[in-house]
């Protein structure tokens, strides 16, 4: 049997993901693909655009995800979203204080990441403030409190919970095939949403959609099968490379900004090293810059004044709070998770949009009564 080379191997997993990302970045900057944008969209001017994209871009990634799967290169019961226990107090509660946190912080983990590109000067600010409190919700005192409260109410299936591996039984059909249909079905059902607005048919609009619904399913791939070693020559067990999670992992912004922080401020600790997520911030950060530069669109933004500072720290720390306990952002709930099918992700993604529309609301509220009625 051939020897895998890790090492090797993990490079290139780090620089497909670099590649992806890059480009990822720069059509975000260059299309203004954003799910607070989207929502606030929605809110402000009643334009539907920008969340058709975000659901063109959950159809193309389902779809995609769903065909890879049938294809038997991924295994999405190794996901990280798949898990049989269900955190939907968790789940709940995370994603309305994410979607709440990322209208005051002026866009959610990806936007961030593209506006510093930009050079947004606040989005920096954004950057480490939801990192820290993403590292505290997840190994310091925030995570003490999340663990004994949130997380203690849980439903634990049978089963993975995912609904293709929920219904597979009772619907008598085999796992990999409703998983196929299931993928089709539900990914088609956003598709035809999104492009049921003859206004939508815009070549930036699809190209938005598509890049990113592509992108997710690409990296899906590098991390569950470049990246996969069925057995690692060092501890003879499965594994999968460069991954924080030890799983396979697509692409989410709220715990790579922790790793991100920990890895610069640890560098010397040969323990740490370049993962997947921290890889992708850096791609994401560098697309967006090239596109800006190249576009001569880059300029410096500071805060306006004291309570725009305000919002966006406020904001920060609850998406990087909200982010972890809802195990994932608009991106890795939002897009990756949902491409698996999961519960949990089918129920974080009205949870974004629901605690986005209460924070536009109370935006709204500073300048005028009643602004929800």
């Amino acid at each position: 049997m051939d020897v895998v080379d890790i090492n090797s191997l993990s490079k290139s997993v780090l620089w497909a993901t670099f590649a992806i990302t890059f480009l990822l970045g720069a059509v975000m900057q260059k299309t203004g693909f954003c799910s607070m944008g989207a929502v606030s969209d929605v809110f402000i001017m009643s334009s539907w655009e920008r969340l058709r994209q975000w659901f063109l871009a959950i159809g193309v990634a389902m779809i995609g995800f769903a065909l890879m799967s049938y294809l038997g290169l991924v295994d999405p019961l190794k996901s990280f979203y798949t898990g049989n226990k269900f955190l939907w107090i968790s789940t709940i509660v995370g994603s309305i204080l994410f979607g709440f946190g990322m209208v005051l912080a002026s866009g959610c983990g990806s936007k961030t990441l593209v506006r510093i590109g930009g050079g947004n000067l606040k989005s920096v600010v954004v950057f480490m403030v939801l990192g820290l409190t993403a590292y505290m919700t997840m190994r310091g005192f925030l995570g003490v409190i999340r663990i004994n409260t949130l997380d203690t109410i849980f439903i634990a299936f049978n089963t993975p919970q995912d609904l293709p591996s929920l219904l597979s039984a009772p619907l008598g059909m085999a796992r990999s095939h409703l998983h196929l249909a299931l993928g089709f079905m539900i990914g088609f059902a956003f598709i035809a949403y999104a492009l049921a607005s003859k206004a939508f048919w815009t070549a930036n609009n699809l190209f938005a959609g598509v890049a990113v619904g592509l992108a997710i399913c690409v990296v899906w791939w590098v991390s569950g099968n470049l990246g996969y070693v069925a057995e690692d020559p060092n501890t003879l067990e499965e594994v999968f490379l460069v991954t924080n999670s030890g799983r396979m992992e697509s692409l989410s912004f709220v715990a790579p900004y922790a790793y991100s922080l920990d890895w610069l401020m640890m560098y010397s600790d040969t323990s740490k090293v370049l993962t997947v997520g921290i890889v992708a911030v850096v791609g994401m950060i560098l697309g967006s810059a090239f596109v800006s530069l190249a576009t001569k669109s880059f300029r410096f933004e500071s805060f306006r004044d004291a309570e725009d500072t305000g919002n966006h720290l406020v904001g920060a720390a609850l998406m990087g709070f909200g982010g972890v306990t809802a195990l994932g952002c608009t991106v890795g709930q939002g897009l990756s998770g949902i491409s698996t099918l999961a519960v949990g992700s089918l129920l974080a993604l009205p949870g974004f949009i629901f605690g986005a529309y209460l924070a536009l609301c109370y935006l709204k509220m500073r300048h005028a009564p009643n602004p929800c009625a």
